[in-house]
C-alpha cells in the first residue's frame, strides 16, 4: 500500500507530531481540524457556525492538495465540548453537503487542543 503525506499551506500546520492527511491509493484521511486561520495561524472568532465553516475550507484545501473534494467525503468525526452547539454547527456543516451528505458521528468530548469548542476529522474517497 502507497502511504503519502498530504500538507498545504492553505490549512493550518499540523500543531503536533501528525500529518495534516495521509492519503493512500482509495483514501485520504484527514486529521481532526480545528478552526484556525491558515493565514494568521489564530483560532477564528464567532459563533460556533463561523468556526464549523472554517474547519471544512480547510478540510477542503486539504482534499484539494490530494487531488480530490471535499464532497466525496465518506465519514466525518465531530467533537464539541458542548452538544448545545449542535443545532448551530449542523447548520454550517449541512451548507457545505447539500447532497448525500457522509456518514458522521458527533460527540461531545471534556476539552479540545488550544481550547477549540469544535473539531472534525473526515476520511474521504481518492
Amino acid at each position: 500500500m502507497i502511504r503519502n503525506v498530504i500538507a498545504t499551506s492553505h490549512a493550518p500546520s499540523a500543531i503536533g507530531p501528525y500529518s495534516q492527511a495521509i492519503g493512500t491509493s482509495d483514501l485520504l484521511f484527514i486529521s481532526g481540524q480545528l478552526p484556525i486561520d491558515p493565514i494568521s495561524g489564530k483560532m477564528v472568532e464567532g459563533d460556533i457556525g463561523v468556526k464549523t465553516d472554517r474547519i471544512l475550507k480547510n478540510a477542503a484545501a486539504i482534499a484539494k492538495e490530494a487531488g480530490t473534494e471535499l464532497n466525496r467525503a465518506v465519514k466525518t468525526t465531530i467533537f464539541l465540548t458542548d452538544l448545545a452547539d449542535f443545532q448551530e454547527m449542523n447548520k454550517a456543516y449541512g451548507s457545505h453537503f447539500p447532497e448525500a451528505p457522509p456518514a458522521r458521528s458527533t460527540v461531545q468530548v471534556a476539552a479540545l487542543p488550544l481550547g477549540s469548542n469544535i473539531e472534525i476529522e473526515f476520511i474521504l474517497a481518492r
